[in-house]
């Protein structure tokens, strides 16, 4: 059985969509076993791309904030791991970025997942990771709305899902306005108890 350094290394070196990534392979994920929060995401843009950081964008910023933690918390992979639905920035269509490469989560993700005993809360972000992560069908807007559904006391780990903070989306919050004020709030407090929890914060 591979280590966890192993798998990773593995998972930096793979160029499995390496013909059908225009800009070419970078995978941008962070990963460790102790993480506590998942944040399952849809695929790096082509800043993150470029800096092989995840999240460091606008996108990043609003999902900061709608979790409540500073940078240094978010990129400690000891309390956050981020594994997207495509490890890869899958280009630039008409309408923005492309959907994440099919070939990844088959690959790697049910071996990643299989690695993160500790996790308290995932937050499933997008049509792609909540089609993976969670059994209802239905849009973004009708599954995010049913919030209350799966976010459960007595469920480890909590899943929370959620629009993508992309700016693209501010028209959707504007429409969705039960999100902010009644999910966020929410979501700030699971993770506020989570990382109290943690005792590698002591």
């Amino acid at each position: 059985m591979l280590t966890d350094q192993q798998l990773i290394a593995r998972v930096k070196a793979c160029d499995l969509c390496l013909p059908h990534l225009p800009d070419g392979v970078r995978p941008v994920i962070q990963f460790d076993p102790q993480a506590r929060i998942l944040i399952a995401a849809q695929a790096p843009g082509r800043r993150v791309h470029e800096t092989g950081i995840p999240f460091n964008d606008p996108s990043g910023d609003r999902l900061r904030q709608w979790m409540g933690i500073t940078p240094e918390t978010f990129y400690d992979p000891r309390q956050v791991a981020i594994l997207p639905m495509g490890f890869c920035y899958p280009g630039t269509g008409k309408s923005g970025d492309l959907p994440p490469r099919k070939e990844c989560a088959p690959q790697w993700r049910q071996q990643l997942m299989d690695r993160l005993p500790n996790l308290q809360l995932i937050l499933v972000i997008g049509q792609y990771a909540q089609a993976w992560h969670l059994s209802e069908k239905g849009s973004v807007t009708e599954i995010v709305s049913h919030w209350r559904d799966y976010v459960k006391q007595d469920q480890a780990p909590a899943v929370f899902p959620m629009p993508h903070p992309s700016p693209r989306n501010n028209i959707w919050l504007k429409r969705n306005p039960w999100f902010e004020e009644a999910l966020v709030p929410e979501l700030q407090t699971r993770i506020h108890q989570v990382l109290m929890a943690d005792p590698s914060r002591g």
